[in-house]
């Protein structure tokens, strides 16, 4: 069973769409053609197998060496690939069933280090005021040096109502400090609304196989609450992960009457997937503003692309993640499965967003608040992952800062979003899409 996914890979990994990937033991596509695996290089993996078996200062675990071997290998392919043994891949099903006890937290590992992506509305996290690129040097008091992410995230989690200590350094602040969280039931509820004067909010956090739904609902109940009196709506995927394609495209077709949403191209020319806008539940021709930043990765920002590409919306914020690749999950029956890096996506416009990033048509850059600094130029975003995959035409690109502040009135992002909607007016660089 092949499924795929277009999101980073952390706490909790929110995954899934329909497209197909081919997985076989023997061949693997390339072009035209088919590669054949050369088993002479098993042989060596065999023998060095075999060494450790024999004369290994302690009896191995041979279970734990196999996936050790395939993690290694996956592992030098790209930052995304990777494999999961039973155990993990049920923990990962309860994760992406939307309840789970935890801190809320969307992680990864960078260079050996555990980093924070992004937290979680309304979770621990978030009310502890962890921020994105935070890193987790401790647990408990535990060292992280050399644990894997998959042990890391399970330390983090646990029952509900027991604590846990992070200790985390932050970018900006030479010493580390201790957070105290305690976990809580984490429920994934990925769009959030509100009436912002006469403005439609719409903050979508993750795209889960609630997304849709949620943003019917929510639009729903807005049109009904501010009726003729909507101006228009502010679309926020800041630090937004990602989530299902197929979530991805639906939630950009709720605001597109026509026209291609994405594309998804394999390593095969031949092997490519148009996504393309049918008429749909909404006919809304009321202006949107899309908010993003160096938190929105992969399926928001297949959202924000389709969405500038068409001209439908005014992307506001700061550069993106780049997160442009698409992993599929294949299954070894009882034996895990493997996440593997299969495809690229493309906005409508044909532009690959790998190691680059969207750019906003307004950039608006927050002011950080006395304990944080700035990042340095290019040290985050995909492009500063080790191992990614490099961009279509070599340009590449770091993130942004992730921050965000509390306070509507001192987020200027927003502020921005919403003095657009009340009819400040922007020459905006065309964009030619092709459908």
């Amino acid at each position: 069973m092949t499924r795929t996914t277009s999101c980073l890979f952390g706490l909790f990994l929110v995954v899934l769409a329909n497209v197909p990937c081919e997985a076989s033991p023997a061949k693997v596509r390339s072009g035209s053609n088919r590669i054949s695996p050369d088993y002479t290089e098993l042989d060596l993996l065999a023998q060095v197998y075999g060494l450790v078996l024999s004369e290994s200062a302690e009896v191995p675990d041979q279970r734990k060496l196999i996936k050790g071997a395939i993690n290694g290998m996956l592992g030098s392919l790209d930052p995304h690939s990777s494999y999961m043994d039973p155990r993990e891949l049920k923990e990962f099903n309860i994760e992406t069933g939307g309840k789970f006890g935890g801190i809320g937290l969307e992680v990864m590992m960078e260079n050996g280090v555990v980093k924070v992506i992004a937290p979680l509305d309304d979770t621990p996290a978030a009310h502890a005021g962890i921020l994105a690129n935070d890193l987790i040097t401790h647990i408990n008091g535990e060292e992280l040096d050399g644990i894997t992410l998959e042990a890391a995230t399970e330390k983090m989690r646990g029952k509900i109502n027991t604590p846990v200590t992070l200790t985390i350094l932050r970018p900006g602040r030479e010493q580390p400090f201790d957070v105290k969280l305690t976990r809580d039931v984490i429920r994934l509820k990925p769009v959030k609304a509100h009436a912002q004067g006469d403005i439609g909010y719409l903050r979508i956090s993750s795209f889960t196989e609630q997304t849709l739904s949620g943003l019917n609902l929510a639009m729903s109940q807005l049109k009904g609450e501010l009726g003729p009196n909507l101006k228009g709506w502010i679309i926020d995927l800041r630090n937004d992960p990602g989530g299902l394609l197929d979530q991805a495209i639906s939630v950009s077709n709720a605001f597109l009457k026509k026209g291609e949403i994405v594309s998804v191209r394999g390593r095969d020319p031949s092997m490519v997937r148009h996504f393309y806008a049918r008429p749909g539940k909404w006919e809304d021709d009321k202006p949107v503003v899309v908010l993003i930043n160096g938190g929105s990765a992969s399926a928001s920002e297949i959202v924000a692309g389709a969405l500038q590409d068409h001209r439908r919306a005014i992307v506001v914020g700061t550069r993106s993640f780049g997160k442009g690749s698409v992993q599929s999950q294949i299954s070894f029956g009882n034996r895990g499965a493997v996440m593997l890096t299969t495809a690229r996506y493309f906005t409508p416009s044909g532009r690959s967003i790998q190691a680059k990033g969207i750019v906003p048509d307004v950039v608006v850059e927050q002011d950080l608040p006395p304990a944080s600094s700035p990042p340095e130029p290019g040290d985050k975003g995909e492009a500063s992952l080790r191992g990614h995959l490099k961009s279509d035409d070599g340009e590449e690109h770091g993130g942004s800062s992730s921050y965000v502040p509390e306070e509507e009135t001192k987020d200027k992002q927003l502020q921005t979003a919403i003095a657009l909607l009340h009819g400040k007016q922007l020459s905006l660089p065309a964009r030619e899409v092709s459908n």
